[in-house]
């Protein structure tokens, strides 16, 4: 101590020590929660861009169902004799 208080010292030496700990962990844990952070921040955009994809995938699959729907629906008996009777 310092000087002289009213305090017992050894009451002052256990604060002051507690004090420390305290500020000699805060460094590590600030790093710990950033790092945590990091860690959410990335596996929310790795989900994102799995969703992203998943969804892309579905819109891909009915544009393909729709297209064909639509080949298939065509009458080709029909064109077949409109094409015959315009080359002739």
């Amino acid at each position: 101590m310092a000087f002289p208080t009213a305090v017992n010292d050894q009451i002052t030496d256990s604060v002051t020590q507690a004090n420390t700990k305290v500020l000699g962990d805060s460094p590590a844990m600030a790093m710990g929660n950033l790092m945590m952070a990091t860690s959410q921040a990335l596996a929310n955009a790795a989900h994102n861009a799995v969703t992203n994809q998943q969804n892309a995938t579905v819109t891909g699959q009915a544009a393909t169902t729709q297209g064909i729907s639509t080949l298939y629906s065509i009458d080709t008996a029909a064109d077949g004799v409109a094409t015959a009777k315009i080359f002739q």
